[in-house]
């Protein structure tokens, strides 16, 4: 009876390992998650950095140097 158990322990052994075999899916993954945060990245720079916004927030810190405490 022991030698089974461990015979079905070891099977169940070789097919999870069997099964984690998608080593290169987390590396594309990884790449693609980067490739969408530097293209968000480079959105979100030029949308501050365009004329309008970067007078809004220009104003936004004249107000909050010019205040009192």
């Amino acid at each position: 009876m022991n030698r089974k158990i461990r015979k079905t322990v070891a099977r169940l052994a070789r097919l999870r390992r069997w099964c984690r075999g998608d080593a290169g899916m987390v590396t594309s993954e990884y790449a693609m998650g980067i490739i969408a945060a530097v293209g968000f990245a480079v959105l979100l720079y030029e949308v501050v950095t365009s004329g309008q916004v970067r007078a809004e927030l220009q104003s936004i810190v004249k107000k909050a140097l010019s205040a009192r405490m």
